[in-house]
């Protein structure tokens, strides 16, 4: 299941990067050198691409786990030419920061990614980057917890607001306990 979902990750990673890329040359040419370094200090502030730091030993172990077992005598092999080429490609990682350093400078004015930044690099930004997750977790529980009761609240209140409304029938029967005594 992680696996699955590390694999999800790098190909929107990938399919995002290369995006950027294709943007960048156009748009980079409007953002100054000063705008640029606020956005890295907003991103950096934000620990905005950390989550990312796992995508390239995700990626190699699959590999590893695929070949080793279309050739498990080639294991040893496998094990250390993956290994080698993972840390030839980890100088890559600089360019998924500079694209999203140049994503948060399209989107922010160099005063918003200062003020980001200063918020963020803040023991209040460092609380809420680190209790963020605990708190999105609480708070779906509770929009769960909510979204139920309205459910069930409302259906309630349909059902008697109909029941006491539509005109009974011999195809509707009478609520519990209200059954009419036979006639004589």
């Amino acid at each position: 299941m992680i696996l699955k979902q590390s694999a999800r990750r790098l190909a929107t990673a990938i399919a995002a990067a290369a995006f950027l890329a294709g943007a960048a040359p156009v748009l980079a040419q409007d953002i100054s050198d000063t705008h640029l370094k606020a956005a890295r200090g907003a991103l950096d502030a934000l620990q905005a691409t950390q989550q990312y730091d796992l995508i390239l030993p995700f990626a190699a172990r699959a590999l590893k786990e695929e070949l080793i077992r279309k050739d498990p005598n080639l294991q040893d092999l496998i094990i250390a030419t993956v290994d080698q080429k993972a840390l030839e490609l980890a100088s890559r990682r600089g360019d998924l920061e500079r694209e999203a350093a140049l994503a948060y400078a399209r989107n922010f004015d160099e005063a918003q990614l200062n003020a980001i930044a200063e918020f963020y690099s803040s023991e209040a930004g460092k609380a809420l980057i680190e209790k963020g997750p605990e708190i999105i977790r609480d708070l779906d529980q509770a929009a769960e917890i909510w979204q139920r009761g309205l459910a069930r609240d409302l259906a309630a209140a349909v059902g008697e607001e109909l029941q006491a409304q539509a005109p009974q029938s011999a195809a509707t029967p009478a609520p519990a306990g209200t059954e009419a005594a036979p006639a004589q």
